[in-house]
Protein backbone atom coordinates (compact mmCIF):
# COMPACT_ATOMS: atom_id res chain seq x y z
CA UNK A 1 0.00 0.00 0.00
CA UNK A 2 1.59 3.18 -1.10
CA UNK A 3 1.02 6.22 0.96
CA UNK A 4 1.60 9.65 -0.90
CA UNK A 5 0.77 12.33 1.71
CA UNK A 6 -0.81 12.28 5.21
CA UNK A 7 -2.27 15.70 6.89
CA UNK A 8 -2.30 15.48 10.31
CA UNK A 9 -3.67 18.93 12.44
CA UNK A 10 -1.94 21.06 15.00
CA UNK A 11 -2.49 24.37 16.71
CA UNK A 12 1.13 25.57 16.36
CA UNK A 13 2.31 25.76 13.15
CA UNK A 14 5.37 27.76 14.24
CA UNK A 15 6.71 24.55 16.25
CA UNK A 16 6.44 22.07 14.19
CA UNK A 17 7.94 23.90 11.30
CA UNK A 18 11.12 24.28 13.99
CA UNK A 19 11.12 20.75 14.69
CA UNK A 20 10.74 19.30 11.15
CA UNK A 21 12.96 21.41 9.62
CA UNK A 22 15.66 22.90 11.64
CA UNK A 23 15.76 19.75 14.41
CA UNK A 24 15.18 17.19 12.12
CA UNK A 25 16.63 18.67 8.94
CA UNK A 26 14.01 18.27 6.62
CA UNK A 27 13.38 19.72 3.32
CA UNK A 28 10.59 21.80 3.58
CA UNK A 29 7.48 21.17 0.38
CA UNK A 30 4.72 24.26 0.81
CA UNK A 31 5.08 26.67 4.02
CA UNK A 32 1.97 29.14 4.53
CA UNK A 33 0.61 30.64 7.85
CA UNK A 34 -1.97 27.46 7.45
CA UNK A 35 -0.16 24.71 6.33
CA UNK A 36 3.60 23.34 6.15
CA UNK A 37 4.71 20.12 4.40
CA UNK A 38 7.68 18.15 4.80
CA UNK A 39 9.07 15.73 2.08
CA UNK A 40 10.15 12.61 3.84
CA UNK A 41 10.83 9.91 0.82
CA UNK A 42 8.19 8.89 -1.67
CA UNK A 43 5.73 10.64 0.32
CA UNK A 44 4.82 14.21 2.43
CA UNK A 45 4.28 15.07 6.04
CA UNK A 46 2.24 17.80 6.37
CA UNK A 47 0.30 19.55 8.87
CA UNK A 48 -2.87 22.13 8.80
CA UNK A 49 -3.62 24.60 11.16
CA UNK A 50 -6.64 23.70 13.68
CA UNK A 51 -7.47 25.10 16.89
CA UNK A 52 -8.24 21.84 18.67
CA UNK A 53 -6.59 18.21 17.56
CA UNK A 54 -5.53 15.31 19.30
CA UNK A 55 -2.02 13.45 19.14
CA UNK A 56 -1.51 10.89 16.43
CA UNK A 57 0.84 8.24 16.11
CA UNK A 58 2.55 7.96 12.56
CA UNK A 59 5.49 5.78 11.17
CA UNK A 60 8.10 6.10 8.62
CA UNK A 61 10.01 3.12 6.42
CA UNK A 62 13.84 3.30 6.50
CA UNK A 63 16.16 1.41 5.38
CA UNK A 64 16.37 -2.29 6.69
CA UNK A 65 19.91 -2.37 8.23
CA UNK A 66 19.97 1.57 9.45
CA UNK A 67 17.51 1.30 12.70
CA UNK A 68 20.78 1.37 15.21
CA UNK A 69 22.32 4.28 12.94
CA UNK A 70 18.77 5.72 13.26
CA UNK A 71 18.42 5.74 17.18
CA UNK A 72 21.98 7.56 16.82
CA UNK A 73 21.10 10.27 14.43
CA UNK A 74 17.87 10.36 16.36
CA UNK A 75 19.29 10.85 20.01
CA UNK A 76 21.56 13.58 18.82
CA UNK A 77 18.44 15.83 18.51
CA UNK A 78 15.98 14.68 20.55
CA UNK A 79 15.08 12.17 23.22
CA UNK A 80 13.96 9.02 22.03
CA UNK A 81 11.23 7.02 24.04
CA UNK A 82 12.53 4.03 25.33
CA UNK A 83 9.91 1.16 26.34
CA UNK A 84 10.98 -1.15 29.25
CA UNK A 85 14.84 0.72 29.12
CA UNK A 86 14.92 -0.10 25.41
CA UNK A 87 15.24 2.14 22.72
CA UNK A 88 14.78 -0.79 19.57
CA UNK A 89 11.42 -2.35 19.37
CA UNK A 90 11.89 -5.79 17.66
CA UNK A 91 8.81 -7.21 15.74
CA UNK A 92 10.00 -10.02 14.95
CA UNK A 93 6.76 -11.40 13.82
CA UNK A 94 6.98 -8.73 11.18
CA UNK A 95 10.83 -9.13 10.50
CA UNK A 96 10.91 -5.34 11.45
CA UNK A 97 12.90 -3.10 13.90
CA UNK A 98 11.60 0.36 15.12
CA UNK A 99 12.25 3.34 17.19
CA UNK A 100 10.06 5.78 18.48
CA UNK A 101 9.58 9.93 19.14
CA UNK A 102 7.65 12.71 19.97
CA UNK A 103 7.15 15.93 17.52
CA UNK A 104 5.95 19.19 19.34
CA UNK A 105 2.60 18.27 19.55
CA UNK A 106 2.86 14.99 21.53
CA UNK A 107 2.68 13.03 18.31
CA UNK A 108 4.11 9.59 18.74
CA UNK A 109 6.99 9.55 15.35
CA UNK A 110 8.36 6.18 14.90
CA UNK A 111 11.44 5.06 12.19
CA UNK A 112 10.95 1.43 11.36
CA UNK A 113 13.24 -0.76 9.58
CA UNK A 114 11.58 -3.27 7.54
CA UNK A 115 13.81 -6.62 6.24
CA UNK A 116 10.68 -7.03 3.70
CA UNK A 117 11.41 -3.82 1.62
CA UNK A 118 14.79 -4.93 0.98
CA UNK A 119 15.92 -1.69 0.67
CA UNK A 120 19.50 -1.40 2.73
CA UNK A 121 22.01 1.70 3.34
CA UNK A 122 25.53 2.05 3.17
CA UNK A 123 26.01 5.25 4.41
CA UNK A 124 25.02 7.50 7.56
CA UNK A 125 21.89 7.99 8.32
CA UNK A 126 19.94 11.48 6.98
CA UNK A 127 16.54 12.86 6.28
CA UNK A 128 17.56 11.48 2.91
CA UNK A 129 17.69 7.81 4.45
CA UNK A 130 13.64 8.09 4.62
CA UNK A 131 11.93 6.04 2.42
CA UNK A 132 8.18 6.66 2.85
CA UNK A 133 5.39 7.03 5.19
CA UNK A 134 4.73 3.72 6.13
CA UNK A 135 1.88 3.69 8.61
CA UNK A 136 -1.19 6.05 9.95
CA UNK A 137 -2.97 4.74 13.37
CA UNK A 138 -6.10 5.10 13.74
CA UNK A 139 -7.48 4.97 17.57
CA UNK A 140 -11.58 3.99 17.64
CA UNK A 141 -13.85 1.94 20.04
CA UNK A 142 -15.09 -0.21 16.50
CA UNK A 143 -12.31 -1.50 14.38
CA UNK A 144 -14.25 -3.34 12.12
CA UNK A 145 -16.64 -0.65 10.92
CA UNK A 146 -13.47 1.16 10.03
CA UNK A 147 -12.33 -1.68 8.48
CA UNK A 148 -15.31 -1.75 6.46
CA UNK A 149 -15.57 1.74 5.47
CA UNK A 150 -12.23 1.49 4.25
CA UNK A 151 -12.56 -1.19 2.02
CA UNK A 152 -15.53 0.07 0.38
CA UNK A 153 -12.80 2.44 -0.88
CA UNK A 154 -10.47 -0.19 -2.52
CA UNK A 155 -9.86 -4.03 -1.20
CA UNK A 156 -7.53 -4.18 1.66
CA UNK A 157 -5.59 -7.15 2.87
CA UNK A 158 -5.90 -7.83 7.06
CA UNK A 159 -1.78 -7.82 7.84
CA UNK A 160 -2.26 -8.86 11.00
CA UNK A 161 -4.52 -9.01 14.04
CA UNK A 162 -8.30 -8.55 14.59
CA UNK A 163 -11.15 -6.67 14.67
CA UNK A 164 -11.38 -7.13 19.02
CA UNK A 165 -8.18 -5.40 20.03
CA UNK A 166 -5.79 -4.46 17.24
CA UNK A 167 -5.89 -4.74 13.48
CA UNK A 168 -3.18 -3.91 10.62
CA UNK A 169 -4.65 -3.26 7.06
CA UNK A 170 -2.24 -3.15 4.18
CA UNK A 171 1.19 -4.78 3.48
CA UNK A 172 4.44 -3.88 4.14
CA UNK A 173 5.24 -1.11 2.77
CA UNK A 174 2.40 0.82 3.72
CA UNK A 175 -0.15 -0.03 7.00
CA UNK A 176 -3.14 1.13 8.84
CA UNK A 177 -2.89 0.61 12.71
CA UNK A 178 -6.42 0.36 14.20
CA UNK A 179 -6.60 0.03 17.47
CA UNK A 180 -9.55 -0.48 19.69
CA UNK A 181 -8.70 2.78 22.05
CA UNK A 182 -10.92 1.25 25.19
CA UNK A 183 -8.95 -1.85 25.51
CA UNK A 184 -5.36 -0.48 24.17
CA UNK A 185 -3.08 1.98 24.64
CA UNK A 186 -0.45 3.62 22.55
CA UNK A 187 2.86 1.67 21.83
CA UNK A 188 5.78 2.16 23.51
CA UNK A 189 4.36 5.15 25.50
CA UNK A 190 1.47 3.49 27.25
CA UNK A 191 -0.64 6.77 27.25
CA UNK A 192 -4.83 6.46 26.62
CA UNK A 193 -5.12 6.28 22.41
CA UNK A 194 -7.64 9.38 21.62
CA UNK A 195 -9.16 9.48 17.70
CA UNK A 196 -7.27 12.21 15.99
CA UNK A 197 -8.02 13.82 12.96
CA UNK A 198 -6.00 13.67 9.58
CA UNK A 199 -5.57 13.43 5.43
CA UNK A 200 -5.12 10.30 3.88
CA UNK A 201 -3.42 10.64 0.33
CA UNK A 202 -2.08 7.68 -1.85
CA UNK A 203 -3.53 4.21 -3.01
CA UNK A 204 -6.69 5.16 -0.38
CA UNK A 205 -8.05 8.55 -0.51
CA UNK A 206 -10.25 9.89 2.70
CA UNK A 207 -10.26 12.59 5.19
CA UNK A 208 -10.53 10.82 8.96
CA UNK A 209 -12.78 13.61 11.16
CA UNK A 210 -14.79 13.35 14.00
CA UNK A 211 -14.12 9.34 13.43
CA UNK A 212 -15.81 8.98 10.16
CA UNK A 213 -14.22 8.26 6.90
CA UNK A 214 -15.36 10.38 3.71
CA UNK A 215 -13.31 9.95 0.30
CA UNK A 216 -11.64 12.57 -1.49
CA UNK A 217 -10.50 12.83 -5.09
Amino acid sequence: MIIKEVTLFTSNIQKQRQFYKTTLGLEIMEDTPKKIAFKTGNSILSFQYKSKMQPSHLAFNIPYNAIYDALKWLRERIEAIPYENEYVTDFSRWKAKAVYFYDEDHNIMEFIAREDIEIESDVAFSPQSIISISEMAIATDDIENVYKEISKLRSIPIYDGGFERFCALGNHEGLFILINKNIKKWYPTNEVAQTSDFIMKGDYNFSFLDGKIEEIS
